[in-house]
This record gives structure tokens, sequence and C-alpha cells, in this order.
């Protein structure tokens, strides 16, 4: 096994693709999520590409996916923004940016900000439909959808643990 993260990705690219051109079967796993989806791969998949070399993707667990499903929100098409941004200035931009869709919109968030971003949201539009999915496939997996000022009042009695996706309604 050989290690891929973000402070290597670049080093260990041109490692696996060199192996890969001589022959090397190599497969790409993650201890949680889907590689290349807000975690480590872009790279090496780009790469492939750049040199022609073959690979075959395999789906894996992807928590992006697994909220909309089973967030109640329209999947006919959506946006998905990776992380909110951590300084409050430039996540606030980007739910405002949120709200203004005509898709779903798909956040990763951090259980210490949630509430943050909750409130944010409230100040904008109490009323839009929003769905926190959080600990997804797990033993205390939950999807709690309703109004983001109810979702909001929620979480901050109950602060959330474990990893979140935030999926914000369309525009009505």
């Amino acid at each position: 096994m050989i290690s891929l993260h973000e402070h290597n990705e670049a080093q260990r690219t041109q490692e696996l693709t060199e192996k890969l051109a001589a022959g090397t079967n190599i497969a790409l796993l993650t201890d949680a999520g889907m590689p290349t989806l807000s975690d480590p791969g872009y790279r090496l998949v780009a790469a492939c590409h750049n040199l022609n070399l073959p690979f075959t993707v395999i789906p894996g667990p992807s928590s992006i996916l697994t909220a909309l499903a089973g967030s109640g929100l329209p999947t006919h098409a959506f946006y998905f923004g990776g992380f909110l941004p951590v300084k409050s200035g430039q996540r606030q931009r980007e739910l405002q940016e949120a709200l203004n869709r005509s898709v779903t919109s798909i956040y990763f968030e951090s259980p210490y900000r949630l509430v943050k971003s909750l409130e944010v949201l409230v100040e904008l539009d109490p009323t839009r439909l929003v769905c926190v999915a959080r600990e997804l496939t797990k033993r205390f997996e939950e999807f709690r959808r309703s109004e983001v000022a109810a979702v909001c009042e929620h979480f901050s009695a109950h602060p959330p643990k474990g990893e979140i996706t935030l999926l914000i309604g369309p525009a009505r």
C-alpha cells in the first residue's frame, strides 16, 4: 500500500503513472467516500488522461449522492460545492449563491461550523428547505429535513457530531 494524500499527491502521481505505464495494476481506494470527490485522486486521473493510460472507475460510497437521494429535495439536477468556505464572508457569499440557484446545492460542512452556516441561511431565507445528512451509512445516520429555521433550532439544541452533508433546496 502506498499513501496518497493532499500533501504528497503531486509526487505520488508521477510515481504511480510511471508504474501504470510499465504495466503495473493499481487500485485507488479511500477509507471513506469516493476518490477524487473531495478526496485525493483527481491529479492521478487527470494524469492518466493526459498520458493516455487506461483506467477503470468502480464506484464506491459517495455521501454526495446518498445525501441527495435521501434528502427529499429535487434530484433532477444539482450543484456540488465541496466544503463550505471557513471564512465567514466567503461562506455567506457561497450560501447566498446556493439560495439563488434553481437546483439543489450540496456542501460538506464541519460539525463545528454547521450551526453558524444554518444561522446565515436563517438570516437570508428562514423558510428555505434544507436537509442535513449526517453519518451516512453508519449506525447513527440521520436525515434532518425541514425549513432552515427549524433545522437550525434543532442543531443549536443538539450539537451535531460526525460527517455532515448540507443540502439546500432550490429557489422557489
